[in-house]
């Protein structure tokens, strides 16, 4: 219990302290599990709903019995799950059901005990967000997602909801005291669109098991309430039809390998457990079912075209054939016509009905897409083929033209098209399915005894790895969890998920990450963060997170999509109308007219092909397509984009801000030179100094200490031991090492102890100090025998970045919490002009906006930490860290490597993939701008080039797929050459 109250500890508003100090337990008699008047039966299902979580002030309390008087009166309400109160910082926090109880009724009981209550709304707000994603079935334009979000905006409750067309998603930011996210599924599903739902914020652990040996519900039931039982089971939910169960838990307290013990031992034994088959595939299984969808429709389509074709396009001009097909039926209803009629019909209304449903959903929520335009176009062609038909079947002299060939042929190729769409929309995901496929099918699992020796291994599915366990990894093999390693040494790969080209030494005590490849050696390593905590699983999360969110340009498509298919109607409709008037009234020779149609068909067929040329598809998906592809090539590359407001603010910056400390600098003190002033071995040296220092923590003294085991080449070498040691703050050490006085520290140190500082170090002193360094002295029995220069030395790259930086017309500003002659010393090396020192976070901020103000579009470059205000302040902020230490939160760019011509990269890859999605535009637009007025018959009476409807159709297919295909061409996107001859040269960071 004291764990749950520490983990509820609240954050005091006047910045206080969160620790501890919460009421104990009160002695009162247990609460009732369920409400009053609510069956055991009904309040099992009460675990499954959604909780809320509410925040009050309470004033008058003293001591921890008003602590507990407050949760008595709390918890005595119905609905209360939990409730914890801080008497130090005034605070109550509770958990509950809203559907049995609200926060002010819970305020009015606080009041009820004698203590005056208010709810904290804000912090309330802040906290109660939850996340659900959602796929989405059935969108084919811009104007379908639109619809969408629209409706999920207009919900109550939901506070943010963005719908990618591409991915075919949603994702959901709502507050679950106001709704759920069944409540959100069925919303979606009444705007005509099919919804599933693939995850929740509570999914953050979650695992899907397969129960084998299940007869009856009584033995669901058993393996449930046997799960339940499991410290750490947060929820369970039961799938009868498929024997699947499914798990949310804490990894710290249990995991998958706890659950399959538990279910396998449950009732006799007879009972098998697995994780489920589909488990982590869930995407690429939508995908792959939409794709054979596709080209199932195409290829029963083609079946019955063809004929249809033939008989009208081919057969027609066979001496043969074409009395055969002309032949009498009824009156002047020939055999040609009843075969094309009788084929054309189940394409219009079974392998078409897709259009119908598509276009009745839209238009019964007043929007109108795609489908409705293939609709209209197709019923056109079709019905009045009909009406032919009929009339010629009861008219003796009426010879009409059918058109069914127009409507099965445009649903045939509008059906390639979207095969073949799908199949490119595929391939712009494939960083995601990149970067699931990494983790490896099985591991290694090792069994320790107590005094950590092995004494045995078994290969599991590396899904059933549990926080703490212990991973053996041969050579050749991938590091199935993230962990640090306990026994071995190897280098691994890491530039699947870092970028990094060059095998990471790995010894004891360092990190790996799940995903890497090992190399040479075999390494047993304890895994740390497993599942959806990993780096690998955060990773896919944020990829996933940035295709999700638009770009600022979408907002153009998305404003021409509501008035688009509206307009293509009205301009078809007034193309049939003008041709059939001009027709009507002679207006043009009848020469124009083919033998083989009068003018009102000719007229229909303008219309009908104006309406089906038309494409919206191609507009609304040249943004999605080339943000998803430009994302996930940066982030095989370490560069990870959060999205297209990135992108597109990131392609526009002209004036970079960059930290020092961490960004220009490797971010650590190293020693970069020695001076002995006497006849000594440096190792020996070197020993005396370390035994003195190993025992400060001051930066600058495990720097010393770090670079004296460098000469020793032992991981943990023995020092001799220090005798009297003392720490003089900001000045240095002394201790009494081998019967020796040892003092290593500053000049003013050296005076205390009355120590002569020969004119030889104090010049050395003096050159440290105009190259940026510390400078240490180092006294063995009063005498001074060395200097040490300390330096937080610059990345290798850094003035070749700046040099290419100032070549693409971006400037440089460098903003540091350093003084301003090491700010001076560092903006000189690399060749920066502006240098703003010793200033403060909150005044980086104020600087980036200055910048702004001055009409600059600023990025800001720091270590996503002290720099977070800056960050955020940026139009771009990049947070350079450790593909495991990602300042995900604050940056909307971040390079998982520490290089910083990633930056490069970063900027590069943003104006790349923004002048696809303009080539997108331009495509989309110009193919509509041209294609609208060609099909409707703008080149007929000059040329007499007249586009039949099929052409059309194939066409605004055509014009989807080239938009998609243009923003694949991105994968083959390859950094500035600059930057490989950074390499080459031997320029790069370890």
């Amino acid at each position: 219990m004291a764990n749950n109250f520490l983990a509820l500890a609240f954050v005091c508003n006047d910045g206080g302290s969160s620790s501890g100090h919460l009421s104990p337990r009160p002695r009162y008699p247990s609460m009732p599990r369920y409400p009053k008047g609510v069956t055991a039966a009904e309040g099992s299902s009460m675990d499954t709903m959604a909780m809320a979580k509410a925040y009050f002030c309470v004033t008058g309390m003293t001591c921890s019995a008003c602590a507990g008087s407050v949760e008595k009166s709390i918890k005595r309400l119905p609905g209360i799950r939990e409730a914890v109160v801080d008497v130090l910082n005034n605070r109550a926090q509770v958990l509950f059901y809203p559907t049995f109880v609200n926060e002010e009724t819970i305020r009015e009981a606080i009041e009820d005990a004698g203590f005056e209550a208010t709810l904290d709304r804000e912090e309330s707000n802040e906290r109660n967000v939850q996340v659900c994603r959602m796929r989405i079935k059935g969108m084919t334009c811009t104007s379908c997602s639109s619809t969408v979000e629209s409706a999920l905006q207009a919900i109550q409750g939901v506070l943010k909801a963005q719908v990618a067309l591409a991915t075919e998603e949603a994702e959901v930011h709502y507050d679950p005291n106001l709704l759920s996210y069944n409540q959100i599924l069925v919303a979606i599903e009444d705007t005509g669109f099919e919804a599933t739902l693939i995850s929740t914020g509570e999914d953050m652990s979650k695992i899907y098991l397969q129960v084998e040996g299940v007869r009856t519900e009584r033995s669901m039931r058993l393996i449930e309430n046997s799960l339940q039982a499991l410290p750490g089971v947060q929820g369970i939910e039961i799938h009868p039809e498929f024997n699947k169960v499914s798990l949310s838990y804490k990894p710290d307290l249990t995991g998958p390998r706890n659950f399959i013990n538990v279910i396998e031992e449950t009732g006799s034994r007879r009972f098998k457990a697995k994780i489920f088959p589909e488990e982590g595939g869930r995407r690429n299984t939508h995908r792959k079912e939409e794709i054979k969808q596709y080209y199932r429709s195409f290829l029963w389509s083609l079946l019955f075209t063809i004929p249809v074709f033939l008989t009208s396009m081919v057969l027609m001009y066979i001496p043969g054939t074409k009395h055969g097909l002309d032949s009498k039926v009824v009156n002047m209803l020939t055999v040609g016509e009843i075969i094309r009629w009788v084929l054309s019909t189940p394409v219009q209304f079974i392998i078409g009905r897709r259009f119908y449903s598509g276009a009745y959903k839209a238009l019964r929520h007043g929007s109108a897409n795609m489908d409705v335009l293939i609709a209209l176009g197709t019923n056109a062609a079709y019905f009045y083929s009909v009406y032919s038909v009929l009339r010629a079947a009861t008219s003796h002299s009426f010879k009409g033209t059918d058109f069914f060939e127009t409507s099965a042929m445009l649903i045939s190729f509008i059906l390639l098209g979207k095969y073949l769409e799908v199949l490119a929309k595929g391939k712009t995901s494939n960083a995601i399915a990149k970067l699931m496929n990494l983790t490896p099918d099985t591991a290694i699992l090792l069994t320790l005894d107590s005094e950590g020796n092995v004494v045995g291994e078994q290969e599991i599915d590396s899904r059933l790895i549990q926080k703490n366990d212990v991973i053996k990894i041969i050579p050749g093999a991938k590091v199935a969890s993230d962990g640090f390693v306990i026994w071995g040494q190897s280098h691994v790969n890491e530039s699947m998920i870092t970028g990094e080209a060059r095998p990471v030494s790995k010894r004891k005590g360092d990190t790996v990450i799940g995903g890497t490849v090992n190399e040479n050696g075999v390494l047993h390593i304890k895994a740390t963060r497993v599942g959806s905590e990993s780096a690998l699983s955060q990773i896919v999360r944020l990829v996933e997170s940035a295709q999700m969110a638009k770009a600022p340009v979408q907002r153009f498509a998305d404003r021409i999509s509501k008035y688009f298919v509206p307009l293509v109607i009205l301009i078809s409709f007034s193309t049939w109308l003008s041709w059939f008037l001009a027709g009507r009234f002679h207006a043009y020779p009848d020469s124009w007219i083919p033998s083989s149609m009068d003018s009102f068909e000719l007229a229909l067929q303008f219309g009908i092909s104006v309406m089906v040329i038309a494409c919206p598809c191609a507009l609304g998906l040249a943004t999605p397509t080339a943000v998803m592809v430009g994302t996930g090539v940066g982030a095989s590359q370490g560069v990870l984009i959060k999205g297209g407001q990135a992108l597109e603010s990131a392609h526009k910056v002209n004036c970079i801000v960059f930290d020092k400390t961490g960004t220009l600098t490797i971010g650590k003190p190293v020693v970069v030179n020695t001076k002995l002033l006497t006849n000594m071995v440096l190792q020996e040296f070197y020993e005396l100094v370390a035994a003195a220092e190993v025992n400060s923590e001051h930066p600058l003294a495990k720097a010393i200490v770090e670079y004296a085991k460098k000469l020793r080449d032992e991981e943990n070498p023995a020092w001799p031991e220090a005798r009297d040691f003392v720490s003089i703050t900001g000045h240095g050490v002394k201790a009494t090492v081998r019967n020796k006085e040892v003092i290593v520290g500053n000049k003013n140190l050296m005076v205390e102890h009355n120590v002569v500082v020969p004119a030889d170090a104090e010049d050395i002193l003096a050159e440290a100090e105009e190259m940026a360094q510390t400078g240490i002295l180092v006294s063995i029995s009063g005498e001074v025998v060395g200097v040490l220069a300390i330096s937080d030395p610059l990345k290798p790259s850094a003035q070749e970045v700046i040099s290419i930086l100032r070549s693409m017309k971006i400037r440089s500003i460098m903003v540091t919490g350093d003084n301003w002659g090491t700010a001076n010393s560092i903006a000189k090396e690399v060749g920066i002009e502006t240098v703003i020192a010793e200033a403060k976070p909150e005044q980086k901020a104020e600087k980036v906006k200055d910048l702004q103000a001055s009409g600059c579009i600023v990025a800001m470059v720091g270590d996503g930490i002290n720099d977070s205000p800056a960050l955020v302040a940026a139009d771009v902020g990049v947070a350079i860290g450790a593909g495991t230490d990602i300042a995900i939160e604050a940056a909307d760019i971040v390079l998982m490597k520490s290089n910083l011509e990633d930056v490069i990269t970063a900027i590069d890859l943003s104006r790349k993939t923004f002048w696809r999605i303009r080539l997108n535009y331009i495509w989309a637009l110009g193919y509509n701008l041209l294609g609208i007025p060609i099909a409707a018959g703008a080149l007929f009476p000059s040329t007499g080039f007249r586009l039949p409807p099929w052409i059309a159709g194939a066409a605004m297919a055509a014009s989807s797929v080239s938009v998609v295909c243009c923003s694949l061409l991105l994968k083959y996107y390859r950094r500035p050459k600059k930057l490989d001859n950074l390499e080459i040269r031997g320029i790069s960071i370890e």
